[in-house]
């Protein structure tokens, strides 16, 4: 008797199920377990790198990221005003800026700012400053994008019905536009302030002292000393400390705002 589709569906669901236990239970029997935690899971390596890697990795991760998130919003904010301006050099210079920054790895950026910099100009930045500028200046070439689209995506209604009323170009936008598009722009930041977390991990590039170190370059460190890959596993956690509630928190603004979303010319939503 020849089966339904559902119930062909139903069976080759089944047969993949099926698959996937053998798999695992092959995986099971024939792994080295011994050593498998003497490699990942080493006790006594991942508890050397206590309280360090909270109060002086984590914390300076979290201390880096902020600090490029609030200087890169800052001037995406800055940049996204420049490219709708009526002014046609604001438009090419912040379109310069974008395409050019988002086209470079934020690595080169890194490089610039800590060799090339002092160089050339005889500058000298010390550490916060660095990732601050590194890390907002790679951010604001996104963060601007995201902004412009925002802005756009604010229904014009509200700008004549706020225009009607008598306000002025300028508080019409600093109380009616900028608001509503951050509004529905929360979810696409906090996306961008998770990957801001991760390329702090760049900062390995700069001579550190050990109490500036954040979790790669702890990892690292520790790495170097120790016969396991415990470290990389212990870091991989702390980073998913920082990732895992951004993500569930991007995903509720999202639902909050009712899912709208914005088209950047790139033809990616936000």
């Amino acid at each position: 008797m020849a089966l339904s589709k559902r119930q062909r569906a139903k069976a080759f669901r089944g047969a993949q199920y099926a698959l996937l236990v053998v798999i695992l239970l092959a995986l099971a029997f024939l792994a080295d377990w011994g050593e498998i935690r003497r490699a990942f899971f080493n006790l006594d390596i991942a508890a050397s790198m206590f309280p360090g890697v909270i109060t002086t990795a984590l914390w300076n991760t979290i201390s880096y990221t902020a600090l490029g998130f609030v200087f890169g919003l800052a001037l995406g904010l800055v940049l996204a005003l420049m490219k709708l301006s009526s002014v046609a050099p604001y438009r090419w210079i912040a379109t310069v800026y974008i395409e050019f920054f988002r086209g470079v790895p934020a690595l080169l950026v890194f490089i610039a700012l800590s060799f090339g910099v002092p160089l050339a100009f005889g500058l000298q930045f010390d550490i916060y400053s660095t990732v601050m500028l590194a890390l907002g200046i790679v951010g604001a070439a996104y963060m601007a994008e995201t902004i412009r689209a925002g802005i756009q995506a604010v229904p014009k209604g509200q700008l004549e019905a706020a225009r009607s009323l008598g306000m002025s170009q300028g508080r019409t936008l600093r109380t009616v536009v900028i608001p509503q598009a951050f509004r529905i722009i929360l979810p696409p930041l906090t996306n961008e302030l998770i990957l801001l977390t991760k390329d702090s991990s760049l900062i390995y590039i700069i001579g550190l002292a050990r109490d500036q170190y954040e979790l790669t370059k702890f990892g690292r460190e520790t790495l170097s000393r120790s016969p396991s890959l415990t470290p990389i596993l212990v870091v991989g956690l702390c980073y998913l400390l920082i990732t895992l509630p951004l993500g569930y928190l991007s995903r509720y603004l999202e639902r909050r705002t009712g899912g709208k979303k914005v088209r950047t010319p790139d033809s990616t939503e936000v």
